[in-house]
């Protein structure tokens, strides 16, 4: 669900007496700072801003900084309408600290964290009461809680999310894939078909979607549960979520905005 913008042009000036930019390099055009990426099989220039606001031009190796500076002039208003888009969108993933009255959110819902100095047996993390209880032991070494604190949402989360698929898969008449939930590091989840012909295939989900509000995470489920039918996001993909989820733009827009102010694992 991340990807770098990305904007092409076709290079056609002649090679300049000027030395040619090297790659590692950064220049600054009009207010802009680029670093600047050579590849030796590039044959024109191109415009990358990344997920974090940073930009990255990439040249052919024999183009000089003049030409570079006038492809990054002549795409000015496409990067100032890029970066609005990245700045507006930036991740503003908190970082949790392992200490009593810290808020975790369930399902749109927040429970904050109480550490036991008891033992908990299992070792696990368990709502009681509405908090969420660690063990002491756990709390002490961040490692060890962070990964209490996932294994939790694992568990709750593929328990809570395997009854919500019976509703969308009908609506879109897909079989109902397998389902796991786990680390899919910034991506909410993903479908794979199994490699046997007519298997159900395998959804994963991202533990952190367990955060979002409930509306949220039946999109991302219709969403891959669309997957199963078409690959790709092409218009048939759209379509086919739409049929099920007329309001699926507004919802994917919701996720863009709720899902940047997450907890994705971060500690302090």
């Amino acid at each position: 669900m991340t990807a770098s913008a990305e904007k092409h042009a076709d290079s056609s000036w002649d090679t300049l007496a000027d030395v040619s930019l090297p790659g590692g390099a950064s220049i600054d055009v009009d207010g802009f700072s680029l670093q600047v990426r050579a590849h030796p099989r590039r044959k024109r220039f191109a415009l990358t801003v990344e997920p974090d606001a940073t930009l990255t031009l990439h040249t052919p190796p024999d183009r000089t900084a003049e030409e570079a500076k006038d492809f990054v002039r002549a795409h000015h208003r496409w990067l100032v309408t890029k970066l609005g888009e990245r700045k507006r969108t930036r991740s503003l993933h908190p970082a949790k600290h392992l200490a009593d009255g810290e808020v975790f959110r369930y399902l749109g819902r927040t429970y904050r964290l109480a550490i036991s100095d008891g033992s908990s047996g299992d070792g696990r993390v368990r709502l009681v009461a509405g908090r969420l209880v660690m063990a002491e032991h756990l709390a002490e070494h961040p490692s060890a809680g962070r990964a209490a604190l996932v294994d939790w949402y694992a568990r709750v989360g593929r328990a809570w999310a395997v009854n919500r698929f019976q509703p969308w898969a009908a609506r879109m008449a897909v079989a109902e894939p397998e389902l796991e939930v786990r680390d899919l590091q910034d991506r909410w989840g993903s479908y794979r078909p199994y490699a046997r012909e007519g298997g159900p295939g395998l959804m994963a989900l991202g533990w952190p979607l367990f955060q979002l509000p409930m509306h949220l995470v039946d999109y991302v489920i219709a969403h891959e549960l669309a997957h199963v039918r078409v690959p790709d996001h092409g218009a048939s993909f759209w379509r086919l979520l739409g049929l099920a989820l007329p309001e699926y733009a507004a919802r994917r827009a919701e996720l863009d905005e709720v899902g940047r102010r997450m907890w994705m694992g971060d500690l302090r």
